[in-house]
């Protein structure tokens, strides 16, 4: 039997053990009920999203982390625009609206998570980056906080490593808090989180995690440690393989996403997906599942790639295979 087979299967085993242990007991939903403020990093769509349905749903404080102060304008100006058309649908009170908008903290300062007790991280799919943010939670957060990541392709068991000290590479305290809540795009609309563990992550912080996932009105799924984990282990190659049949002619963009809307009933096209995705997150996710797989299967389309190069990265820029 191969190596990789037996790391698969381990990593399988110790997720399914996580899975049976945290639905075993009511800790999880003691431990969720203590997360009295909820701390994000990243205030672009997927964070701003992921704190406005904390406040929302779950009614805890979030503290709203970004480096810049006009991200966090941006952010804070859509997270109106996306309460006004709440109400203006009737689908929440004004009183409602403004009590969510007053649960969330805009700050460019880290160190306001000091008193987080659970922190997500939404940033680009960078590793160095995420890792350097982790090692900072590390020693920033309380000792008792969850610290999550958004990542959609990153292993979380090297993002838990970062959070080792130096002085002391043993010790697993920090990295045993670690785990990964991938939320779906947008997160208002989406319901499906994914939930992924590290070889560190204990199972206290499985159950927590689930659980205040759960909180938010999301519907949790546990995935183990692999490259794309579950949802961009399946989605990311069709979308690929979509754009292969359109950089080799075989149909149209309108043609492709067409047969797939009418043929299979999903609300949008794989191109058009991907436009909605950024075409620049796709090429990041697709360059992680090569590279850590080895796999050819998983090479990123020529016309992928060229279209990060030209800057035609999606609905976020006005241009991808659509324009907008």
């Amino acid at each position: 039997m191969s190596t990789s087979l037996l790391v698969g299967r381990k990593l399988a085993s110790l997720a399914s053990d996580a899975s049976r242990r945290s639905f075993s007991t009511s800790s999880g939903l003691a431990a969720a009920a203590e997360v009295k403020r909820l701390g994000v990093v990243g205030a672009g769509q997927m964070g701003l999203g992921i704190a406005l349905v904390a406040a929302q749903k779950a009614g805890v404080p979030v503290t709203l982390v970004d480096t810049s102060q006009a991200s966090l304008d941006k952010g804070m100006k859509f997270a109106d625009k996306l309460l006004e058309k709440d109400v203006s649908k009737k689908r929440i009170s004004q009183s409602d609206a403004d009590t969510a908008r007053s649960l969330l903290s805009p700050t460019t300062n880290m160190e306001d998570l000091s008193n987080a007790d659970f922190v997500i991280e939404a940033v680009p799919e960078i590793p160095s980056l995420k890792t350097k943010i982790f090692s900072q939670l590390a020693a920033l957060a309380p000792r008792h906080a969850i610290l999550a990541t958004n990542t959609s392709s990153i292993s979380i068991t090297k993002i838990a490593a970062a959070t080792t000290s130096p002085d002391n590479p043993t010790d697993l305290a920090a990295a045993s808090r670690v785990i990964s809540t991938h939320f779906m795009n947008p997160v208002p609309i989406q319901k499906g989180v994914e939930i992924i563990s590290g070889l560190q992550t204990s199972p206290e912080t499985v159950e927590t995690a689930v659980e205040f996932c759960k909180r938010m009105g999301k519907i949790p799924s546990q995935s183990a440690d692999s490259p794309g984990f579950l949802a961009n282990r399946i989605l990311m190659p069709y979308i690929n393989e979509a754009i292969i049949c359109l950089e080799t002619g075989v149909g149209t963009k309108e043609d492709i996403d067409n047969i797939m809307k009418n043929g299979t009933n999903v609300p949008m096209g794989p191109l058009q997906l991907a436009d909605f995705i950024g075409i620049d997150t796709c090429l990041a996710i697709m360059k992680v599942l090569h590279e850590e797989t080895g796999d050819g299967k998983y090479r990123p389309a020529v016309l992928l790639r060229k279209m990060v190069d030209a800057g035609w990265v999606g609905k976020k820029c006005g241009r991808g295979f659509y324009d907008y």
